[in-house]
């Protein structure tokens, strides 16, 4: 007599591990990291480059002008030698202004900001009072290296009138981004190493102007 068969246990099938669970995970890791990306958590290190270059900027242009110092001082002395105390103003104000160096590192740092803002504005003045002087001598002013000096001069207070608002700009637009929602919260988790930068002191009057010097 055949005994019966006893059926054989149920079992599951074997689970297969398939690509379509590892596409959906890589879907929702790339639609957050877009979701962040929209929420500006880039903003505040792209902001911070933009100071850093709008900032390289301002001192190209100011080291522009330093370098048309020299040839104008000879250019002058060599009509108006008596002026010697105008044209020792010129080449001191000068050497101090080009002592004093703000890298990016040092963008946070108000008093180094205000020390080479002062060291401008002086240099500023010196020429100013120069371009007074050479009122004085009509072959001075009619000389073409010095009317091509003064011009380039000029340009140069122009390029750096535009660099000021540029790097002014920059900064409100960083600092503004880390003091508001949604980027307090990323400078908070994220980037609390990166500080608050230094503005130079504007008002609303003169803000996008350079100091001018007067031809």
């Amino acid at each position: 007599m055949d005994m019966p068969k006893t059926p054989a246990p149920f079992s599951r099938p074997a689970s297969r591990p398939t690509s379509l669970s590892a596409g959906w995970r890589l879907a929702v890791l790339v639609l957050m990291a877009m979701m962040l990306t929209g929420c500006g958590i880039n903003n505040i290190p792209r902001y911070d480059e933009q100071v850093k270059s709008a900032w390289a900027q301002v001192e190209n242009q100011y080291q522009r002008r330093a370098d048309l110092v020299p040839n104008l001082v000879e250019t002058v002395k060599g009509f108006a030698e008596q002026e010697q105390e105008t044209l020792t103003a010129v080449i001191e104000a000068r050497s101090r202004a080009t002592s004093i160096q703000v890298d990016a590192e040092s963008l946070d740092d108000p008093e180094q900001i205000q020390r080479f803002q002062d060291a401008q504005a002086e240099l500023t003045g010196a020429l100013s009072r120069l371009m007074a002087v050479s009122e004085r001598y009509p072959e001075l002013r009619s000389n073409q290296n010095f009317l091509a000096l003064q011009s380039q001069l000029e340009g140069t207070e122009n390029r750096i009138a535009v660099a000021r608002r540029d790097f002014i700009q920059a900064v409100e637009r960083y600092n503004t981004e880390i003091r508001t929602f949604p980027g307090r919260i990323w400078h908070s988790l994220l980037y609390d190493d990166m500080p608050l930068r230094e503005n130079f002191e504007a008002t609303a009057e003169n803000a996008e102007q350079a100091p001018q010097v007067e031809f």
